[in-house]
């Protein structure tokens, strides 16, 4: 069929309403450029599913599914941005805009300087949410991490014969990643340590996450980062795990 396509961006004011849960195209709109809608929807599922699991289990509360609406909200709030700014471009709604569209695409012909300004969808990368509640910041303020910080999704890299993501953290539980961690211990529930120290090379993965020895971050099964520590403490870690299982009421 052939109908006059319009676009829309837009989503509901809560995701969770009691126990009926929205994700996905339910719960929000995008246009079609940079795969926003699927990749969002795909993001709720990965920020709910873990979530979900330990509820319905009984390691977390209901109150867990609190931090699924904030953090998925934030996403698709980011999703929405970029891709206002894309159909703007392409559908310019007023006569400046139309002017400026207009002009980039001329000199974008000839000037290198104005082709990164056509914007004809960027594409879909994981969002970061660094002010979800569920998240504990960063404590060691005046040690200058760099790396990667709470609340963004975590990064992969070759660590001896795999990848860190792909071989390592990527069967769905807590893990505490460390770099010669001396404490050793055992945690209550699904959580597991890996020392990055002990699996081959490790120097790409410690430079990209500013993993110095003895530094810790606590990566969650859809591999957030919910905290990090220069010098972390078993009362720390617990805490931030309290935080990220009970959807920030801590």
């Amino acid at each position: 069929w052939y109908s006059i396509y319009t676009f829309q961006c837009r989503r509901m004011a809560r995701f969770v309403h009691g126990r009926v849960i929205f994700a996905g195209d339910a719960a929000h709109l995008v246009s079609p450029f940079g795969a926003r809608g699927c990749n969002g929807g795909v993001a709720d599922a990965d920020n709910l599913g873990w979530k979900l699991e330990a509820i319905v289990s009984g390691t977390a509360s209901v109150a867990l599914l609190e931090s699924y609406n904030q953090e998925a909200i934030a996403i698709a709030d980011e999703n929405i941005l970029n891709s206002t700014r894309s159909t703007d471009f392409m559908t310019p709604k007023s006569a400046i805009s139309r002017t400026f569209r207009d002009a980039v695409l001329q000199l974008a012909r000839h000037a290198p300087f104005a082709r990164p300004f056509v914007n004809s969808g960027r594409l879909s990368t994981a969002v970061s949410f660094p002010n979800s509640p569920a998240l504990k910041p960063d404590v060691d303020d005046t040690d200058g991490w760099r790396g990667v910080p709470p609340g963004s999704p975590a990064i992969d890299a070759p660590l001896g014969e795999g990848w860190l993501l792909k071989d390592n953290l990527s069967h769905g539980r807590f893990t505490l990643l460390t770099n010669a961690w001396s404490e050793a211990i055992e945690f209550d529930g699904d959580v597991d340590i890996f020392d990055i120290s002990k699996h081959g090379d490790s120097v790409l993965a410690g430079e990209r996450y500013d993993l110095s020895p003895g530094s810790a971050y606590l990566i969650r099964p859809d591999q957030y980062v919910a905290a990090r520590w220069r010098s972390p403490t078993l009362p720390q870690v617990t805490a931030a795990l309290q935080c990220a299982t009970s959807g920030g009421s801590c």
